[in-house]
């Protein structure tokens, strides 16, 4: 496939209400958008950095420098002939920055599969065309607030809550939760890494509660935390930030560091990274779900897309478009009793508006070998 050019183009979209997390508030996504043009046609893919390294060393304004300073550069030096498959080892010279290198291969991948009509969901080899729909919600103000958000979401037909907690935040959230929506209620946590080990008897007066797992309680680095704390508990631990690559997974699996696996495509390099890992998962009988990062359309397709895989056995954080946003910069994604649709077209299966992006953009620059 000949890549004839690569748009950079930057949007801010704002948020339907602050979304509060142990490592600061998002008010509205200030998103770096890739858009690959070839002969047949263009592909799309969405860099999910936020606007300040705080969740990760990646963010928006850092993504865009290093895309275009130094991966469209060696991109387009191979534009003659670019497939999906190779754009992790084209790349490959420049160290780290997953989220800007996931949004290039997405692009490829979506412009090289719009070419030969085949949805990426298929692609992937997934198995679904819905999805379970969970929701992540941010810490609240106070525990009535949070009960009534909570409330709003299971009147929209979520079919799993997920709670941000933080050291002061944590317990009684939880049992309030609990409390008020009952046992049939799938119910986990998030913390974000916002403990650390001497906290592990604190996270141990979660037990009682029935949660589906506690997801990232420790550094991202700090594999051995997550190991004591999986032999501590009953409840079920999940790594998110933990896992970069299929390499760090293996690794928390010969330490026995989690029970479930937290898949985000960009935070691992891209959705051929994500399947590797999720099949090594599968191979291991280790249950994985999608995570997300307040993605538009663009990158929700793509999530829901990875969800069809056949080790997706939790529901993930596929919220609809409008748990987000009040437009989105592609048609909404909408819940279907509890569930979000695959979309069918070839690629990612959606496009953008071109108004609503036209309004949305702050930064366009086109690059061409």
């Amino acid at each position: 496939m000949e890549v004839e050019a690569v748009e950079l183009r930057r949007v801010r979209v704002p948020l339907v209400a602050p979304f509060r997390t142990s490592f600061g508030v998002e008010r509205e996504r200030d998103v770096l958008l890739v858009r690959v043009l070839t002969a047949d046609g263009e592909g799309w893919g969405e860099c999910v950095a936020m606007s300040e390294p705080a969740y990760s060393a990646e963010y928006a304004e850092g993504a865009h420098h290093v895309v275009r300073t130094h991966l469209l550069p060696r991109l387009l030096a191979s534009a003659k002939d670019v497939v999906a498959e190779d754009v992790a080892a084209i790349l490959g010279g420049v160290k780290g920055h997953p989220m800007a290198k996931a949004a290039i291969e997405t692009a490829v991948l979506d412009a090289q599969l719009r070419a030969s009509g085949t949805p990426l969901a298929a692609y992937l080899g997934g198995v679904r065309d819905a999805v379970d729909a969970g929701v992540s919600v941010g810490i609240a103000s106070s525990v009535d607030e949070l009960l009534d958000v909570v409330a709003g979401y299971l009147d929209d037909g979520y079919r799993r809550v997920k709670l941000k907690i933080e050291p002061g935040w944590d317990v009684e959230p939880v049992r309030a939760t609990r409390e008020r929506f009952g046992d049939e209620l799938l119910l986990q946590v998030d913390a974000n890494g916002a403990y650390g080990e001497a906290d592990i008897p604190h996270l141990a007066r979660l037990e009682p509660f029935d949660l589906l797992l506690i997801e990232q309680p420790f550094a991202e680095d700090d594999l051995t935390a997550h190991t004591a704390l999986a032999a501590a508990l009953v409840t079920p631990v999940c790594l998110d930030e933990s896992i970069v690559s299929e390499a760090s997974m293996r690794a928390a699996i010969a330490m026995a560091a989690c029970d479930v696996v937290n898949i985000k495509a960009a935070r691992v390099g891209g959705h051929l990274e994500a399947r590797r890992i999720h099949d090594l998962c599968a191979a291991h009988q280790i249950p994985v779900w999608c995570g997300g990062m307040l993605e538009t359309g663009i990158g929700r397709a793509a999530n829901v897309a990875l969800a069809t895989l056949s080790n997706f056995t939790l529901p993930g954080d596929l919220s609809a478009s409008a748990r987000y946003f009040e437009e989105d910069l592609t048609e909404p994604f909408v819940l279907d009793d509890g569930r979000l649709r695959v979309p069918s077209g070839p690629g990612i299966g959606v496009q953008p508006i071109r108004d609503v992006l036209d309004a949305a953009t702050t930064s366009l620059e086109t690059f061409a070998p």
